[in-house]
């Protein structure tokens, strides 16, 4: 009872944390940094990743696309240097996915731990922050929305595969996630989605259904890529930053793999 009652308060102050900040676009580019920052320390030692350079690298990528994205007379160069991003950032997720299947080790010499500290978390934050300044405009809705359906993905998955979990998912990285439990996650995401375009008025409900999808697909290999970096790493949490909950990262997982794909849609759907 003792655990059940701190896993809630730990749950409830992120999530307040996380909505508070989107009242204000300096708050919330301050909260999604500071998350990113604490992620990436997470994953640095997760792939025994021993320097400051992957903390720079964040910086540069992190306030230059903000500036990018805001400063209006910039639009052509930040058009073109957010397609560059996307790109190289779902060509490395791919890769990533790839490994996932491919091999019983996600390969991480010395090159490859910048590459997936920049263009797998780094990026992902990115991404983020790109969501909620979608077409140069403060779009908080936009980034909460997809919160929420990663929120109501995770939590539905948990609580079908519970209850009526029989056929596993992907056994050797995570014995706990069934097929039933991700269809379970995927359906309810998908009904959320109808709320959310109702209630929000961002999007219509054709395209919050189209990114319910999204999210409940590449958030769940972001959350097995990122269960497969812990094993590789002998540890059951990223980190205890959030009592009852293990690490931040064990949290963010699935949004810093599917922001990018988000964002890409996003920007389809606009064009």
């Amino acid at each position: 009872m003792k655990e059940l009652a701190i896993r809630a308060i730990s749950g409830a102050i992120y999530v307040l944390l996380l909505i508070g900040s989107l009242y204000s676009q300096i708050a919330s580019v301050i909260l999604i940094g500071v998350f990113g920052i604490i992620c990436l320390t997470e994953l640095s030692r997760l792939i025994k990743l021993q320097s400051f350079m992957q903390y720079f690298i964040f910086l540069i990528l992190y306030v230059g696309f903000w500036y990018l994205s805001v400063n209006n007379s910039a639009n052509l160069m930040s058009d073109e240097a957010i397609q560059i991003l996307l790109v190289i950032t779902i060509f490395v997720n791919l890769i990533l996915i790839k490994d996932l299947f491919a091999s019983k080790r996600i390969p991480l010499f010395e090159s490859k731990r910048y590459i997936v500290a920049a263009f797998y978390l780094a990026s992902g934050f990115v991404c983020m922050l790109l969501i909620s300044n979608y077409h140069n405009e403060f779009t908080p809705l936009l980034l909460l929305g997809s919160f929420i359906l990663i929120w109501v993905n995770d939590s539905a998955a948990y609580i079908v595969g519970k209850n009526f979990g029989k056929q596993k998912l992907f056994p050797s990285i995570s014995p706990k996630k069934t097929v039933e439990g991700f269809l379970g996650g995927l359906f309810f995401a998908c009904v959320s989605s109808y709320f959310i375009a109702t209630y929000t008025e961002t999007l219509t409900f054709t395209p919050w259904l189209i990114l319910a999808i999204i999210v409940s697909v590449f958030g769940t290999f972001g959350d097995l890529i990122e269960s497969k970096f812990k094993r590789q790493a002998g540890v059951k949490d990223s980190g205890v930053i959030m009592p009852g909950h293990g690490g931040l990262l064990d949290r963010l997982d699935s949004i810093i793999f599917a922001a990018p794909f988000i964002y890409l849609f996003l920007r389809i759907i606009h064009f």
